[in-house]
């Protein structure tokens, strides 16, 4: 018997003009933050949005704790859409108030504001909020039935680098309740952060798949070394190094950092601005899905 708490069995989703999910498969063991990752029409929205239930399947099949997607699912999961619209003119705790009653169970309305410190915004007309204080009200909306699996749709898009860390935070408390988690994001640093195991999409497919940290340990080095493109000279790029090539920089991937820079101090390379760091989901995602702008 499966201990997964959601499993994806070969899902397709088929389009007059294009083939959008080909065979994707993979199952979330309950209790982690599973992190879906992908360029834009790489598949990751519609598989999600299949598995929420909201599309029908081409073919293949979802499974909520060994079953198909039903009465049960609907009452223990909660989503946060990428876009959502509220009824006008109402407060933040009358709108609480109002996807609570559709529930037969879950958290008092007060625990919810609370739990995603909307105390001091619960008499606040809804339209009147900042971004992050929107997206913290559409969490509090989805965990008003106390749901067991949460889906989170790029849910800090948009939002500014203080507001993003903020929501950040929501997130890691609602982690540490043991929920299970399923997020899309767009932002590589919120996925190694909070994920703890990762799906890479691409067309259609799943293309990696791990912890996070495996996945790093398995396409690179222990340390990237960065320089300047103009400053990296032709002749160096003949060195017995592994460099990668970015927009406006070179990256050399090395286990052994002292005997690389021996290696570039010998051929004259200036090392001024030189960078040294650890790999990260971003460096891995680019090399797996490439830099070409997708449409």
């Amino acid at each position: 018997m499966s201990t997964a708490i959601l499993e994806v069995r070969e899902l397709v989703k088929q389009y007059p003009a294009t083939t959008a999910v080909a065979g994707v498969s993979f199952s979330v063991p309950p209790g982690v933050c599973f992190g879906m990752l992908g360029p834009n029409g790489a598949g990751k929205t519609t598989t999600i949005e299949i598995m929420e239930g909201i599309l029908p399947p081409t073919a293949g099949e979802v499974h909520y704790r060994g079953e198909p997607l039903g009465n049960r699912f609907r009452e223990e999961a909660g989503i946060l859409f990428q876009k959502s619209a509220l009824q006008d003119f109402l407060t933040v705790r009358q709108s609480i108030a109002l996807f609570r009653g559709l529930y037969t169970t879950g958290l008092d309305v007060d625990e919810v504001i609370r739990l995603c410190a909307l105390e001091k915004l619960a008499g606040r007309d809804a339209r009147k909020l900042s971004g992050g204080q929107q997206q913290r009200l559409l969490l509090a909306i989805a965990l008003v039935n106390d749901p067991t699996l949460l889906f989170l749709d790029e849910p800090t898009t948009g939002l500014d680098p203080q507001a993003r860390r903020n929501f950040w935070e929501l997130m890691q408390s609602i982690k540490a309740q043991r929920k299970t988690i399923i997020l899309t994001t767009h932002y590589m640093e919120e996925a190694e952060l909070l994920c703890d195991e990762i799906v890479i999409m691409d067309r259609g497919r799943i293309i990696a798949q791990g912890p996070p940290r495996r996945l790093l340990h398995e396409h690179f080095a222990e340390v990237l070394l960065e320089l300047p493109r103009q400053e990296f000279p032709p002749a160096a790029r003949q060195l017995p190094l592994n460099i990668i090539d970015a927009s406006d920089r070179v990256e050399i991937s090395t286990h052994d950092l002292e005997a690389t820079l021996r290696t570039l101090l010998e051929a004259k390379v200036p090392l001024t601005n030189l960078r040294i760091r650890p790999a990260n989901l971003e460096d891995l995602f680019l090399e797996l899905t490439g830099t070409e702008l997708r449409p």
